[in-house]
């Protein structure tokens, strides 16, 4: 894994999902992610850990610190940051601006955002579970998730049980997505299949970690 090239990563909206018909007719489906503003607030070369630290949108308020970064870049605002991890060779000097070309139609990504929160879930919606049997004399407990401690040795729950409570509103990675089509105009890319988190959630966009940086 230490062989594989790293870039630096865009930070991205969800604008939502649609499709695009190919030349024989076919749909594929897509997530259309907006690029905005993505400027190289600052680099960070420390023996092993490189890193890029990019700086995304505009926002009306910012603080003192954030205003102070912004300022050495050029910038007035910006409304969100993260540091992306790099190899040798591939920081990029604070103040330019990445577009939508950054990655190429082809090119195999990954995505990660905060999915959708579906609020307090029981078992059978969160994991899955088959239930009870909905039968004579379960009464109402047919959707609960059973027992979930041991006997009197060990008497008690293990951690990392499966049981309900709060569903979604965790960051999730998805692997491996494919860039189908890149409109440096509008600066949007469209990528196949679902993209985790709602419409106008935050999205960031890296080379596929497992193959790595592969020019166009």
């Amino acid at each position: 894994m230490t062989n594989i090239a790293r870039r630096t990563g865009l930070i991205t909206t969800k604008l939502g999902m649609t499709q695009i018909f190919t030349k024989e007719g076919n749909t594929i489906p897509v997530t259309l992610l907006q690029v905005d503003r993505n400027v190289v607030l600052q680099t960070k070369d420390e023996g092993s850990y490189k890193a890029v630290h990019i700086a995304y949108g505009a926002s009306k308020n910012i603080k003192k610190p954030q205003a102070g970064l912004a300022k050495k870049v050029g910038i007035d605002s910006f409304r969100h940051s993260k540091e992306f991890r790099v190899t040798e060779g591939f920081l990029v000097n604070p103040g330019t601006e990445l577009k939508a070309n950054h990655f190429h139609i082809g090119q195999l990504i990954d995505v990660s955002s905060i999915s959708i929160g579906k609020g307090f879930a029981g078992v059978m919606k969160k994991y899955g579970f088959r239930g009870l049997e909905a039968s004579h004399g379960v009464s109402a407990s047919h959707r609960s998730g059973g027992s979930t401690g041991q006997r009197q040795d060990p008497g008690k729950v293990f951690k990392g049980k499966k049981m309900c409570g709060h569903m979604g509103a965790k960051r999730i990675t998805t692997q491996n997505l494919q860039v189908i089509d890149v409109d440096l105009e509008l600066s949007v890319i469209a990528i196949k299949g679902a993209v985790p988190g709602h419409r106008g959630q935050i999205v960031y966009i890296t080379d596929a970690i497992k193959l790595g940086y592969i020019p166009a």
